[in-house]
């Protein structure tokens, strides 16, 4: 979830008839439909590309269309961007920096590349363009392109990010070469670790230098069902449901109050990228109640099982992790994550954990940006990596 988005829900809950509404991002234009050609190539491959304006100086940006693999080994189409330096590039290509976003929302018109200010979601993009680096950053399946949302569903966002970072190399004048950093903050922090654990059997052919997570959503039952003390945590879960029963047909009524579906589906539809929507979705989510799950919700059955699956940390990486906490997180719990980092240490990956002084969950990225991009810096020329592999102080 961006930082914008926490301010505005946090606002609401506090002030929310002195919250300023910002523009709505448009619906997703005739580039997002599918492509009604036979056959879509190979995971990766381009299908559409427009150029867009407003990139860092000395950058140029393509919204891109590109193939990828849905949960059923299908050939799917995802949205996202691509910025590249307009200097030619270096031999043996460009490193590509995969960024993987925080929540946005769950619906269509909720995908980062239809946002006007896109560019100013990405931490320190100028800094990224500066070190002559490429940026993948894809808006998952289902976000922009038709079809529900896989939120929080480890191997489709994975892929995402992998076939971004192939897509890259496919377009001209990207420079893009196979060696790549994935990059991602609270869903993305997620994301990036699966890309991470996907990257030797899904995309062989790239290179994998490190993987940096900022806030990830890691243990999912703590998040979906213990943290709704805060209004955030509970719109994060009526996500996650309305998702998993659209993508797997796991029932909502195993899991929540019937009286809570109708508030739950609304929430579906709005999204959390501008202060206007933030402001909408704390309206909508009073629908759902206060405490909607089912005393017996994720204990079994298809919800317990989604749960075990999509939680990161079943496969090794096997290159160097970065994580950032923020200590005072409402949202993910510092604990969670340093427990999660303590078993990726007895796996024995090398791993850097930093905490995050005062932070909550929407300024992690920020915050962390600076410490994340030298380190990535580093993988990228070879360097060797740091580990803090103690067990994490809060």
């Amino acid at each position: 979830m961006n930082r914008r988005v926490g301010q505005c829900v946090w606002t609401f809950v506090c002030t929310a008839l002195a919250l300023r509404c910002g523009p709505v991002p448009p619906p997703p234009s005739s580039f997002y439909a599918r492509d009604p050609r036979p056959g879509l190539g190979e995971p990766g491959a381009i299908i559409r590309s427009e150029e867009l304006k407003g990139s860092p100086p000395g950058s140029k940006a393509w919204r891109v269309l590109y193939a990828s693999t849905g949960l059923r080994g299908e050939r799917i189409e995802v949205s996202g961007v691509i910025i590249a330096p307009e200097l030619p590039p270096p031999p043996g290509g460009r490193p590509v920096i995969a960024w993987a976003h925080p929540t946005t929302g769950v619906h269509d018109n909720c995908a980062p590349s239809v946002n006007p200010e896109f560019f100013e979601t990405i931490p320190h993009l100028p800094a990224l363009m500066a070190l002559d680096y490429v940026v993948a950053a894809t808006d998952y399946a289902g976000l922009g392109t038709p079809g529900p949302h896989p939120y929080l569903v480890g191997e489709s966002e994975g892929r995402s990010v992998l076939d971004s970072v192939r897509a890259a190399a496919r377009l001209p004048k990207t420079g893009a070469g196979p060696r790549f950093v994935a990059w991602g903050h609270s869903q993305g922090g997620h994301a990036a670790l699966f890309a991470g654990q996907l990257a030797r059997r899904y995309a062989p052919d790239l290179a994998l230098v490190g993987v940096a997570a900022i806030a990830p959503a890691t243990e999912l039952r703590t998040l979906l069902k213990d943290d709704f003390s805060e209004r955030v945590g509970r719109i994060l879960a009526a996500y996650a449901l309305w998702s998993w029963s659209e993508v797997f047909g796991a029932p909502l009524t195993a899991a929540v109050y019937p009286s809570a579906i109708p508030g739950i589906e609304r929430v579906a539809r709005d999204c959390v990228e501008t202060e206007g929507e933030g402001y909408r979705v704390g309206l909508d989510s009073i629908e759902m109640g206060n405490s909607f799950l089912l005393p017996e919700a994720f204990d079994e059955g298809p919800w317990r099982r989604l749960l075990d699956e999509n939680r990161p940390g079943g496969e090794t990486i096997g290159a160097p992790i970065y994580v950032a906490q923020g200590t005072d997180d409402a949202v993910v719990r510092p604990s969670v994550t340093a427990d999660f980092v303590h078993g990726l240490c007895g796996r024995g990956e090398v791993v850097r954990y930093e905490e995050l002084p005062g932070a909550g969950h929407m300024r992690a990225a920020r915050v962390s940006a600076s410490s994340a991009i030298q380190w990535m810096e580093a993988r990228i020329e070879g360097r060797t990596a740091p580990s803090t592999c103690v067990e994490p102080r809060l």
